[in-house]
């Protein structure tokens, strides 16, 4: 006896085929010191060779090979600004023969050598280049840790705190400062947990009156200094937390789940302080897939 089985509806074969591009964003960042050819990339989505090209850059309107050099490049470019990898071994990480091919590329996409990024990032050139793949992530990419939801009592954290005020395009200037302060203090983050207060939500505030805390867990005296370090406390309390794992271009998205979804069917109230986030793993030091940022949103 024969038994008829409904064919797949439209939106069921347009989701397979969408997870199977997904499975090539996924494996670039996970083995961005690979060679990452259109051979190996097409055959991740179990595709044609010759059609791959133009089915990535049709479905998600980016090319892949340039896809794949913008990803790298914004490893370089953390790397430049905030690590002390030198440029020869960030070239060859990158997928790059020599030094001298490496600052070509980086100088055409980003307007400055690898040198001049180093000493004073443009970040808003650079912002404005990465942003198609900012787009693509948080338009494609999906959050399967998002509803992992619990319910912590914390204790108050003593924090060292850089208060940054502005727009969001250059609070990298800032993490610079904020970094090099920790490291003539010794505030390791491998034994003082980073955290940032998050004040404000970038999309919905005038970029001059975004606010954000760049904070270190620390019991010292802060001396004086001339970064604006000063001493604030993260108080104790319960909070609604949620791990994030993954880029930091789909941490909104998490965020929005907290208050869109889960908050109300909570029957929670909010208590009177802002988000707030530990930075547990950081990019680049681990790849961009395995980052791993929690978020507490305080609670009565």
């Amino acid at each position: 006896m024969n038994v008829a089985v409904a064919a797949p509806d439209q939106n069921e074969l347009q989701r397979r085929y969408q997870n199977r591009l997904l499975k090539v964003i996924e494996h670039v960042d996970a083995h961005l010191d690979a060679a990452l050819s259109v051979d190996e990339l097409s055959s991740i989505a179990a595709f044609s060779k010759f059609h791959f090209h133009r089915q990535f850059y049709e479905f998600f309107g980016l090319n892949v090979s340039k896809f794949v050099q913008l990803v790298r490049l914004n490893r370089a470019a953390q790397q430049l600004a905030y690590r002390d990898d030198s440029v020869t071994d960030i070239a060859l990480v990158s997928g790059y023969e020599s030094p001298e091919a490496f600052a070509r590329v980086f100088r055409k996409v980003t307007a400055q050598s690898p040198s001049e990024f180093r000493k004073q990032p443009n970040w808003n050139t650079w912002f404005n280049t990465y942003q198609s793949v900012r787009e693509l992530r948080v338009k494609y990419m999906s959050l399967g840790n998002q509803k992992r939801v619990t319910v912590v009592n914390t204790n108050d954290i003593n924090v060292a705190a850089l208060e940054y005020r502005g727009n969001p395009d250059a609070l990298g200037n800032s993490i610079r400062i904020f970094i090099e302060w920790r490291k003539q203090q010794k505030l390791h983050p491998s034994k003082h947990a980073t955290f940032n207060i998050l004040y404000d939500d970038p999309e919905s505030v005038d970029p001059k009156h975004y606010r954000i805390d760049l904070c270190v867990a620390s019991e010292i005296k802060i001396p004086d200094n001339t970064a604006g370090i000063i001493s604030k406390t993260i108080p104790g309390g319960r909070c609604a937390s949620i791990r994030h794992i993954g880029s930091e271009d789909l941490l909104r998205s998490s965020i929005s789940y907290l208050y869109s979804t889960w908050l109300p069917t909570s029957g929670e109230e909010l208590r009177d302080f802002p988000l707030y986030l530990q930075r547990v793993k950081f990019f680049p030091d681990v790849p961009e897939h395995e980052a791993i940022v929690d978020i507490f949103l305080p609670l009565k």
